[in-house]
């Protein structure tokens, strides 16, 4: 089968999937239909926005469709009626069997880790915030439990230390394009060898999971090691962002806190303790050290270097 006769179902959502599609219609693949999410309501008038895959798609003249249900009975014939060969997922949410069982060939994902570690929502903030050297980008089957099925193919990146969310992100966008494009050429060529995630490791308490993250799971613990805390802010980094109650001038403010600095120095100060010169410099002590503060944003205010924020506050 050559790769303009594979009826090919593509399902995303946000800008990461974007890629992906992009790769396929660029390249000729034959994609027959795009599954996104229907148009939310956004921005200040709440209007109705159209996903990022929904824009691009629409900009390329492919068929959509935006279920509410991927169980309804009125999407499941029109999906049905695709006859698509196989589907690709990418940042899509979970399928039920009856739609990823669909297509002769299967219904592949590609998720933003070296599977199986980090199997949930969030695999690149937790692979930095646990400050892992590397991570990569899986290709798999789809099965029943979330993340567990079969790896086609895997391709692995470098994170450099001061490497935050924003910047593996996009790393991994465009190497996982190119990984959905190969898999699809091996598959073609029947040269898939899919191997269970049993094989990747010898006790389950060995993997990493990557559940999604809450805004109140993103406070900063100051008791922590700085290279702790440092991984934490550039894991979250620059969204949802990390977060702190600093007091400035006897109150107590929240900061979001987008870069910092470790820095490993005996002190005696309580882990939480502010450090500056109220003019180029903020510290906070922690467990081992500081953090030095380099970019951050006062709740209400603009994102700005720390450097800046000094010029119009100081603390006590």
């Amino acid at each position: 089968m050559k790769k303009e006769d594979l009826r090919i179902v593509f399902m995303g959502t946000p800008g990461f999937a974007v890629e992906s599609l992009r790769a396929l219609v660029e390249n000729n693949y034959n994609v027959v239909s795009v599954i996104t999410a229907p148009d939310r309501p956004a921005g200040r008038g709440y209007k109705l926005q159209p996903s990022a895959v929904k824009e691009y798609a629409l900009s390329q003249g492919l068929n959509i469709l935006q279920p509410e249900k991927l169980k309804d009975e009125t999407f499941l014939e029109e999906l049905r009626a695709l006859k698509a060969d196989i589907q690709v997922v990418v940042a899509f949410r979970m399928l039920p069997e009856v739609v990823w069982d669909m297509p002769p060939m299967g219904t592949f994902n590609l998720h933003g880790s070296l599977l199986p570690q980090y199997r949930g929502a969030a695999p690149i903030n937790w692979a930095i915030i646990n400050g892992e050297k590397q991570t990569g980008v899986t290709t798999f089957f789809l099965t029943h439990e979330i993340d567990t099925g079969k790896i086609i193919m895997q391709e692995s990146i470098t994170i450099e230390p001061n490497d935050n969310v924003e910047v593996i992100h996009d790393k991994l966008m465009h190497i996982g394009a190119r990984l959905v494009t190969k898999t699809i050429d091996n598959i073609i060529e029947g040269e898939v060898e899919a191997k269970a995630q049993s094989n990747y490791f010898d006790n389950e308490s060995e993997l990493k999971p990557a559940p999604k993250i809450f805004k109140e799971t993103c406070e900063i613990d100051w008791s922590k090691s700085s290279a702790d805390i440092h991984n934490f802010v550039r894991g979250l980094s620059p969204y949802p962002a990390a977060w702190a109650n600093l007091e400035v001038n006897g109150n107590a403010l929240t900061f979001k806190i987008f870069e910092t600095k470790p820095i490993k120095e005996l002190h005696d100060l309580k882990p939480g303790t502010i450090v500056t010169d109220n003019k180029t410099t903020l510290r906070i002590a922690t467990q081992d050290g500081f953090v030095e503060l380099l970019d951050i944003q006062l709740s209400g205010k603009k994102r700005m270097k720390t450097s800046q924020f000094l010029n119009g506050f100081s603390f006590n």
